[in-house]
Parts: C-alpha cells; sequence; structure tokens
C-alpha cells in the first residue's frame, strides 16, 4: 500500500512563496524512514535537515513539493480563506503522489473537516488521517515537513542574493524582516513581488508611511 504524509513551510510568513510537500512511501518500507531519526522540521538545525532531505529522497518511493508564489497567494485570498487555499494545495500533492492512504497536518482548527475537504477535494477513493501537529506524530508527515521546510529556505536565501539585502526569515515577528519591508516602502513606495500584500504587516507599513 502506498501511503503519503503531507505538510507546509511558509503558510505565516510575509515574505516568499509556501511549500506543500508529499512524501509518498510503501507502507511495508516505513521502518526505513522511522530508521533516520527524523523530528518535526522544527526541532532541527538547518544542517541536520538538508542531512536528512538527501536521505528521505533516497529512501521515499516518490516525493513532490509543491511551491505557491506569494503573489499567488495574494490572489487566491480575494476569492478564499487561506484554510481553503490549504485543502485545494493538499489536495494536489495527493493528486501527483496517488497515495491509497495519506496523513496530513490539518490546517484547521477542526481536524475531520479539513480530511473531509481534502478529500472531497481529491475526487478519488483514498483514505485520509488529519491531524494538528501531525509532524511530531507520523515519522511520513515529519518527513514532509523537513521537505518543505528546507525547500523554503532556500529560497528565502535564493531572494536574499537577488534583493542584495538581509530580509530575515520572512516571518513577520523578525525583526531583520520588519527593518527590510520597512526600508524598502520608504526607498521605493512600494512592495516587491515576494512580498505578500495581502498581509496585515504590509498594511500596518503602508499605513504608518502615510
Amino acid at each position: 500500500m502506498l501511503v503519503v504524509g503531507v505538510d507546509e513551510a511558509g503558510k505565516g510568513p510575509v515574505i516568499g512563496s509556501m511549500m506543500i510537500a508529499g512524501v509518498a512511501i510503501d507502507e511495508d518500507r516505513m521502518s526505513q524512514l522511522t530508521k533516520l531519526g527524523i523530528k518535526d522540521s522544527k526541532l532541527l538545525s538547518p544542517m541536520r535537515r538538508n542531512y536528512l532531505a538527501v536521505k528521505i529522497k533516497e529512501v521515499a518511493k516518490n516525493f513532490y513539493i509543491l511551491e505557491v508564489s506569494a503573489r499567488q497567494i495574494d490572489e487566491f485570498r480575494k476569492i478564499m480563506t487561506m484554510n481553503q487555499l490549504m485543502v485545494i494545495c493538499h489536495a494536489k500533492v495527493l493528486k501527483e503522489l496517488k497515495p491509497d492512504k495519506a496523513y496530513l497536518d490539518a490546517a484547521d482548527v477542526k481536524e475531520e473537516r479539513f480530511g473531509r475537504e481534502v478529500k472531497k477535494n481529491y475526487g478519488s477513493s483514498i483514505e485520509i488521517v488529519a491531524k494538528h501537529k501531525a509532524d511530531t506524530k507520523y515519522p511520513l508527515v515529519a518527513a514532509a515537513s523537513i521537505l518543505a521546510k528546507t525547500r523554503r529556505d532556500r529560497s528565502i536565501r535564493d531572494l536574499e542574493k537577488d534583493i542584495g539585502v538581509s530580509i530575515g526569515s520572512g516571518y513577520p515577528s523578525d525583526p531583520t524582516t520588519k527593518k527590510f519591508l520597512s526600508n524598502w516602502f520608504i526607498e521605493h513606495n512600494s512592495f516587491p513581488d515576494t512580498v505578500r500584500h495581502s498581509w496585515k504587516t504590509v498594511e500596518n507599513i503602508r499605513s504608518q508611511s502615510l
């Protein structure tokens, strides 16, 4: 039986893309994944995450990472909530990997509703287990978390090189990120396409500059 774990990185940041990763493995090979000592990506150092990302790709039967850009997120938010977008993104990852069973990190206050909505959007027969903090409960979801996080981190560092200025983690609570956004707006009276214009952080900087 083909089993998939799905998790995201970058749902909350004001800068950069969101990554939704899926890792597929034959259920009888799951122990190989467990032996790697996989944990929730947030509990691992960047070096350890990068190492495990390589190992996960070696052990997995298949994997897929969906990237949703800042501009796409802004457009989707005009017609739907982030939770609805998460349903669509998780279903798209499952459509790429076509598993018999999937474990999802629930992006809704109601786990069962999230699983039900993803299954409906997927449109085919599948068993879905959606749980909060699934990356701490299921190694397969933790593996997806690692792939999503390493891809997100790499994209932020590439973005930093392109811009030529430190942008921090991209999260609204990061002082480096806030400083970058404020300075950029003062200098250009606008924000780059890689910034999520629909975020409250951006609205606040605009209003403070008026």
